[in-house]
């Protein structure tokens, strides 16, 4: 049977964000029968709240909600975690809706009544397809790297890098916490030639920070002194390459 279980072995957790509490009651106790583990919102407000606290794999969205609703959730989640899945469960079954929940970047889209097996299928697919990704992902902080999507952002914002500059930020990216040396991100980037400028790496990384670390208060670039650059909150100056 397929697990239900993260990286580290824990349950992978689902946010369902639905305001009729009955119906939230039964999705919430056919998930755990699946054996995820399940939180509830509901209203708009409150899962926005949940989402900053708590690290979801998949968020189950009704659009009719209190306060804040579905259509402006479904947008917060898309620019504040832009890789994570989200299905849309409603009573708006018009093909419009359903057009508008996946152009607005709902992954799935289920309209009410559903049966139970079709929504654990939908769940195990979201889940399978967000783990095949996630090997393709890089994070470090708020920094992701997607190597599939060739797509870069930081805190939910796209950053469009040079094939160049995206090559240079996967290698720090892979080695986030070490001190890279020049040579060695000459070599992983820049095949030897007699004119390769000596300070090319240099210039690369200027590129770098101007794009995606300069507007930011935390700054994830770091200049170890005479040795070369590295990528995390905080230099360790014994790092070596």
């Amino acid at each position: 049977m397929e697990t239900q279980s993260g990286p580290r072995g824990e349950p992978r957790r689902i946010l369902v964000v639905e305001d009729d509490q009955s119906v939230a009651s039964f999705v919430k106790a056919a998930l755990e029968a699946d054996h995820y583990a399940v939180d509830w919102a509901g209203d708009g407000e409150n899962a926005q709240v949940l989402l900053g606290e708590v690290s979801f794999d998949l968020v189950i969205l009704d659009l009719l909600l209190p306060k804040i609703d579905g259509w402006e959730v479904l947008n917060h989640i898309r620019t504040q975690k832009p890789s994570l899945p989200v299905l849309i469960l409603s009573g708006r079954a018009s093909v419009e809706d359903r057009v508008k929940g996946l152009d607005l970047g709902a992954d799935d889209y289920l309209a009410k009544p559903f049966s139970v097996s079709e929504l654990s299928a939908r769940v195990r697919a979201l889940l399978r397809r967000s783990a095949d990704r996630a090997e393709l992902a890089l994070r470090v902080e708020d920094l992701e790297l997607d190597r599939g999507e060739r797509v870069v952002r930081r805190a939910g914002r796209r950053i469009d890098l040079t094939p160049r500059e995206f090559a240079l930020l996967e290698c720090l990216m892979r080695n986030a916490g070490r001190c890279m040396t020049r040579a060695l991100i000459m070599q992983h980037i820049w095949e030897p030639s007699l004119d390769t400028m000596a300070n090319v790496v240099n210039v690369y990384i200027g590129y770098l920070r101007r794009k995606g670390d300069q507007d930011f208060e935390n700054k994830l670039i770091h200049t170890v002194r005479s040795v070369g650059y590295q990528l995390g909150r905080e230099v360790k100056p014994d790092a070596t390459a």
